[in-house]
């Protein structure tokens, strides 16, 4: 669903998740129902005051031992900070 939301983004709207869910074969029926109860509200509100409380904005936003990185970045810079990060937890 991940994948579907952020290619039809912004269209996240009721009638719009439920054709996705169509699309996806998911159980529409429990799919609607948890959407119109708010099943899940209390861990998308919990995700949210994350996002606030660490400044996230943008995707993607990736963290690797507490180094920010954002944005689309290519693979070697994104390797050669695991590579210097798992140099420097091996050192220990």
């Amino acid at each position: 669903m991940h994948t579907l939301l952020l290619q039809r983004s912004p269209r996240l709207d009721r009638n719009s998740l439920i054709q996705y869910a169509k699309e996806l074969n998911l159980d529409v029926k429990r799919f609607t129902k948890d959407i119109d109860s708010k099943k899940h509200a209390k861990e998308i509100q919990a995700d949210l005051k994350l996002a606030q409380d660490i400044d996230l904005y943008n995707t993607p936003t990736f963290f690797i031992n507490g180094i920010r990185i954002v944005g689309n970045r290519p693979y070697d810079y994104i390797r050669d900070i695991l590579v210097k990060e798992l140099d420097r937890v091996q050192k220990k």
